[in-house]
């Protein structure tokens, strides 16, 4: 392998042109090395490819600055978040997650602690991305000596949620801003407590979670419905329904969007089952 560019003295990047870029990382990989030079595979340590030609010069241009033993964790933790949740996480969470990780353990080092205002709501809504940063505390306090506080696992659900949701940070804590105003406007007009165990809830928080995306974005659900079936909905889920109606009520009048007859339809039924399952 051969190096094509010099991050710093533990990172350099190989490929390019015909072949993807990589981005190695190893304690003194590049010390005493120049470009053309040849890389042993015995002083690799981490080998990431990313997919996207944009993300991949951010991350170079960002990894020069940081710690490797951040760059570390950061990984580690991705790739945990990976194995549990089965899931896609787009490429930026590299940078995203490296950053903030960086930036809070320096901040708790110098003993500024910030406060998560949705911690409670990313525990509801995000549980398995939460739970994740939970085991992400002890991988920095394993390799910091460090234990930051249930916030910061809040704030790196967040980080995982938007990854993969392709979404910028501050959008998902708008989005999941509009999860819990849609949740309370639901338990008040039906005067409940959500089973946040039932299989119902969970259905109902990933709708409202793609729901709140498509707000957020300005985007319309559309798979173009026949509206027969809203009438045979409304009919049979009355009280879902109108709590649909005054869901709708209360996002045209605080973000200015209106609620498509598909988007009612879905949050009707929902609704339904969630409550049907409270009630049994």
């Amino acid at each position: 392998m051969i190096i094509r560019k010099i991050l710093n003295n533990n990172v350099v990047v190989i490929g390019g042109d015909e072949e993807r870029e990589q981005i190695l990382m190893g304690s003194g990989i590049a010390f005493g090395k120049k470009v053309g030079d040849f890389v042993a595979k015995k002083n690799i340590e981490k080998t990431f490819s990313l997919t996207s030609s944009d993300i991949s010069g951010k991350f170079q241009e960002f990894i020069s600055e940081i710690p490797m033993e951040s760059m570390e964790i950061s990984d580690e933790i991705i790739s945990l978040a990976k194995s549990k949740l089965g899931k896609r996480l787009n490429d930026s969470i590299y940078i995203s997650l490296t950053d903030h990780l960086h930036a809070a353990i320096e901040r708790f080092q110098s003993g500024i602690v910030v406060k998560n205002v949705m911690l409670w709501d990313i525990k509801r809504f995000f549980a398995d991305e939460f739970e994740i940063g939970l085991m992400a505390l002890d991988i920095v306090k394993r390799q910091f000596d460090i234990k930051l506080p249930q916030d910061e696992a809040g704030f790196i659900a967040l980080h995982i949620v938007n990854a993969e949701m392709d979404e910028a940070v501050d959008n998902m804590y708008e989005i999941t801003r509009i999860m819990q105003e849609i949740t309370n406007i639901v338990k008040y007009h039906f005067k409940v407590t959500f089973d946040e165990d039932s299989v119902y809830f969970y259905r109902f928080v990933t709708h409202l979670k793609f729901f709140a995306q498509r707000l957020v974005n300005h985007s319309v659900y559309s798979d173009m419905s026949d509206d027969d079936l809203l009438e045979v909905i409304k009919t049979k889920y009355t009280d879902a329904y109108d709590c649909v109606q005054k869901i709708g009520r209360f996002i045209a009048e605080k973000y200015d969007y209106v609620i498509s007859n598909e988007e009612k339809l879905y949050l009707t039924i929902h609704i339904a089952r969630v409550i049907l399952k409270n009630k049994t």
